[in-house]
């Protein structure tokens, strides 16, 4: 059951329903229903109109909730009749799942407290300030917690249903419909290689954007101050007078932010710890812990165990 509303995402409604229905033409029993506070249809973000089935006050019985998202919900007041909408079918249901910034709805309502969750990565910091009492996981495509699923931004609500269907029908089912659709059944990496660090990186300047693609295309090579302004031939001190201005953070700290980012992509492909060191240009498998330790609050070791993709479809059935 999806809950509807003015401006709502569109993809975060049609995408997991499109795996829904694709399950369903291959032996699943997924009954999509669409509900909206008032019971009247709704126009999405894209300007298309939907129609609903109900209003959510006259909805008895849920085994899934969706609430999508949409793009007023982290910079507006929440409507009194959606929060309440919200509650009511959470309450009803046995599973509740947020695509991107629907999780937004959810805090609001109080449903998250004391919970881990995730949203879009442009607003996990945000989700985290306004609602302190959930523990945000900023990097992760979807999260579990009891029987709460959120997912990260838009398209990752495709992923968390695929994680779904294979719950419920098994990983043989989940994949034909992956194939079907065109789409990773356990997409690689998380949200940092879609965050604001890469977006940051688009400099004007030719020098900075040399050393970035520089340093990107190769972690592990030595990249301290010096070597990297004398690659673009200037000054230490006017490199990092560029960097600083085009991309609010000095050289040094930027390649720190690579070679963490590379680290964890490589974890999640399954490489070792001792090999994720050398080929993230950290100087030993020790140096690689103290910084996952510092910025992520814990080891290489079980980064990889939660987060993998090897291992994320055991991670969400084990709730």
């Amino acid at each position: 059951m999806f809950l509807l509303f003015d401006r709502v995402k569109h993809l975060d409604v049609a995408g997991p329903a499109e795996v829904f229905s694709e399950a369903n033409r291959r032996g699943a029993n997924y009954v999509l229903r669409f509900v909206s506070s008032s019971g009247a249809g709704v126009r999405t973000s894209t300007g298309l109109s939907l129609s609903v089935d109900a209003a959510a006050s006259k909805i008895d019985h849920a085994d899934t909730v969706v609430i999508p998202g949409g793009d007023d919900l982290p910079i507006t007041p929440i409507a009194p009749e959606l929060r309440e909408s919200t509650i009511r079918l959470v309450d009803l249901a046995a599973r509740v799942v947020s695509v991107c910034t629907g999780a937004f709805l959810l805090a609001e309502a109080g449903k998250l407290d004391g919970r881990r969750a995730t949203t879009h990565w442009a607003y996990t910091g945000l989700l985290s300030r306004v609602h302190a009492r959930v523990e945000v996981a900023p990097d992760a495509i979807y999260v579990s917690d009891g029987k709460f699923y959120t997912s990260a931004g838009v398209s990752a609500g495709i992923d968390l249903a695929l994680a779904l269907v294979e719950l419920d029908y098994g990983a043989d089912l989940a994949r034909d419909v992956a194939r079907h659709l065109v789409v990773y059944l356990q997409r690689p990496g998380g949200q940092s290689q879609f965050s604001d660090l890469l977006v940051r990186t688009r400099s004007a300047q030719d020098s900075v954007r040399t050393v970035v693609e520089q340093v990107i295309s190769h972690p592990a090579e030595k990249h301290d101050l010096s070597s990297l302004a004398k690659c673009v031939g200037l000054s230490t001190r006017h490199l990092a007078r560029l960097f600083q201005s085009e991309l609010g953070l000095s050289p040094t700290k930027f390649v720190e932010q690579v070679r963490l980012d590379t680290a964890k992509a490589l974890l999640l492909k399954g490489e070792p710890v001792y090999r994720v060191a050398q080929r993230a240009g950290f100087q030993s498998p020790e140096t690689l812990r103290r910084v996952f330790a510092a910025q992520l609050g814990v080891p290489p070791s079980e980064y990889q165990q939660r987060f993998s993709s090897a291992r994320r479809s055991s991670a969400i059935a084990s709730g």
